[in-house]
């Protein structure tokens, strides 16, 4: 099968088109690099001129698609041109061509050409110097070196430049795309804390109100009906106050707005008394311990939610709280009587488990959530062991 070569590009029609103008330029001038009467000439006259220059030209046509094919030929062009009176453009033309071969051929041949051409430049002025003892003939090496070793190495220079250029700009691109990814983990990982910060802290006056007017409703009594208007309208202003902090602190852009003080452990006597007054029946058993802020703050919303499931979900009887340390880990239990109720139920999404869950695994811990059968009947249990970082203990700022 013949061998189709590629399509030149367009610049490289130009550089061939005028190169081949040029040199007919200069010939039809009678313009010649060599006198006739030179001993080296072996084509003499002006027609020989034309074909080393027709064919330098063909091979400027290939000098990015086919680099190495048209250095080859080119040389042999070259070659050609020397033995007869030769023309300056197709000398110009076989320098380009060594440029390019450089700069857009192989790597290897890349760095295969400087050594080569570089050797020849050495060798073509030690060689006639040693041979003819004569100074004038060291310009053979130098004329080696410009027109070979020259190009060569300029095109070595900016293919290095051109390498490192894009080394840097596929540098900046991984670390945009990195900076980016960055960001989008930031805003995913802050959307998903604001949702658990809105779910604690709303959700539990939220279901108190809905289950406190389910039964207004459903019962013809005028003092239970007045007792649940009460709780409502204290879980709404309630409700309503976290809800209107939060918002403030979102659309604060200056850094004004102070966010209000994380809870802490020491209120869960007050948590445990909301959860009284909305009907559940509560015990606490809680060590007085130092933990570190974050597993403080984890354990008050995961006893906050619990109480808010219990009361959404839990059939009549006992719910027990209980914190404990235990080898070097903060134990958080919140147990409730499972099964049917008669009581009205709020309608939950599971967002408050995966919420738990979340925060323990922030924080390297353990958590369950699952019934279990104890002496007093089925139950729900919610676990969850927060490792304790000794160097930490204290630090509940």
């Amino acid at each position: 099968m013949p061998v189709r070569l590629p399509r030149p590009r367009r610049f490289d029609v130009y550089i061939a088109l005028g190169s081949l103008l040029g040199g007919l330029l200069l010939w039809a001038l009678g313009l010649a690099t060599r006198p006739a009467t030179e001993v080296y000439v072996l084509l003499p006259g002006r027609w020989p001129v034309l074909l080393p220059l027709c064919v330098m030209a063909g091979c400027e046509l290939l000098r990015r698609t086919a680099p190495r094919i048209a250095l080859l030929t080119g040389t042999a062009a070259i070659v050609l041109d020397l033995l007869t009176q030769g023309n300056l453009v197709t000398i110009l033309m076989y320098t380009d061509l060594m440029y390019a071969a450089v700069l857009y051929g192989p790597p290897a041949s890349a760095h295969r050409i400087p050594r080569i051409t570089g050797l020849l430049t050495v060798a073509g002025a030690v060689v006639p110097f040693a041979v003819w003892r004569e100074p004038e003939a060291l310009l053979i090496g130098v004329a080696t070196g410009l027109v070979a070793f020259g190009p060569a190495s300029t095109g070595l220079i900016v293919r290095n430049h051109r390498q490192a250029a894009d080394a840097a700009r596929l540098r900046a691109e991984q670390t945009a795309l990195l900076a980016e990814m960055d960001r989008v983990q930031a805003v995913t990982a802050e959307r998903a804390r604001m949702a658990r910060e809105l779910h604690d802290m709303v959700a539990n006056h939220l279901s108190a109100i809905a289950i406190h007017s389910t039964a207004a409703l459903s019962l013809d009594d005028p003092k239970t009906s007045q007792d649940a208007l009460v709780v409502i309208r204290e879980n709404s202003v309630e409700g309503l106050a976290e809800m209107r902090r939060l918002i403030g602190i979102l659309r604060d852009s200056s850094g004004d707005v102070e966010p209000s003080a994380a809870p802490t452990l020491d209120g869960l006597a007050a948590l445990v008394d909301g959860a009284r007054t909305n009907g559940l029946d509560v015990t606490l058993d809680t060590e007085r311990s130092e933990v570190p802020a974050p597993v403080e703050l984890a354990a008050y919303r995961i006893v906050q939610e619990s109480l808010t499931n219990a009361l959404k979900h839990a059939a009549p009887g006992r719910v027990t709280v209980s914190l404990a340390r235990r080898d070097g880990s903060l134990v958080v239990s919140v147990t409730s009587p499972y099964g049917d109720r008669d009581a009205p139920r709020a309608p939950g999404s599971g967002a408050g488990l995966v919420g738990m869950r979340e925060r323990v695994a922030l924080l390297d811990g353990t958590f369950e959530a699952a019934p279990e059968d104890a002496p007093q009947g089925k139950i729900w249990a919610v676990r969850a062991t927060l490792p304790v970082d000794d160097t930490l203990e204290g630090d509940t700022a």
